[in-house]
């Protein structure tokens, strides 16, 4: 016999009140830099989000109460996982948009095909993307972004309660424009380099048409890529002000997708 104290609602609603958070909070730093990475195993990622869930569920608004094997209760799970993988992507993109840019510099200035592979992603990319993946790390570390990101991410409790309204339609379409955004950035910080070593190359060029006896395959690329390294080296003093601005703008990007002003 159970007590009336435990009965089957009862633990239901304990039940519900805890999983729903977790499934936000392990959907979040799953997806998530750093954390959500290759580099941390799954297992302490899962660890994380359980010992999360149990510090955030007495802050939170109650759940509803729905039946856990209703309808109702698959949309809400659906709904938590979207939330959480929709935020770290914004996380995400804000990483990646400095790994796009160390493309568009590398294939600029020949170092295209100087590639390692990425630990964190399991993929091979560009070495100056990971030099920048290294650097946007450490910044993002150093100036205590995964407390802010955390901090935001808590507030979708309160701003996005656990319910069958979540991120809607205008969220999703505004997830799907960060992608261009992304883009945009990362052709932005890239520009000034990706600029010198095409001035450079014309310049090659031009010196060719009036010396064409001139070997320019044996003198352009080691003086393009020193240009572009040289390029890089005034660039990445000039670092940390374009970090932050794009760190406060995926962070009010977060805060905009819970509808906060």
């Amino acid at each position: 016999m159970i007590p009336s104290e435990l009965s089957s609602d009862l633990i239901g609603q304990w039940v519900g009140q805890h999983l729903w958070p977790l499934f936000r909070l392990a959907s979040f730093m799953m997806v998530i830099p750093v954390i959500g990475t290759q580099l941390v195993p799954a297992r302490v990622r899962l660890g994380l989000a359980l010992l999360m869930t149990i510090l955030v569920v007495p802050m939170i608004p109650p759940v509803p109460e729905v039946d856990a094997f209703s309808a109702d209760a698959v949309v809400i799970t659906l709904q938590q996982i979207l939330i959480g993988v929709g935020m770290g992507f914004a996380l995400t993109a804000m990483y990646q948009l400095f790994v796009v840019a160390g493309q568009m510099i590398a294939m600029q200035m020949g170092l295209g095909f100087a590639s390692m592979v990425d630990p964190a992603n399991g993929v091979n990319v560009p070495v100056l993307s990971q030099i920048y993946t290294i650097t946007v790390t450490l910044l993002y570390l150093a100036m205590n972004g995964h407390l802010v990101a955390f901090e935001v991410f808590i507030e979708s409790f309160r701003t996005m309660p656990i319910g069958l309204e979540g991120l809607g339609q205008e969220g999703v379409w505004a997830l799907a424009h960060r992608i261009s955004w992304m883009f945009a950035s990362a052709f932005l910080l890239a520009i000034p380099a990706v600029t010198a070593v095409f001035i450079v190359n014309i310049s090659f060029g031009v010196m060719t048409r009036a010396a064409p006896q001139m070997n320019i395959f044996a003198l352009g690329f080691p003086i393009g890529l020193i240009f572009g390294l040289f390029a890089v080296w005034v660039l990445h003093a000039n670092f940390l002000p374009h970090f932050e601005q794009y760190s406060r703008e995926t962070f009010q990007f977060m805060r905009n997708l819970q509808g906060q002003p």
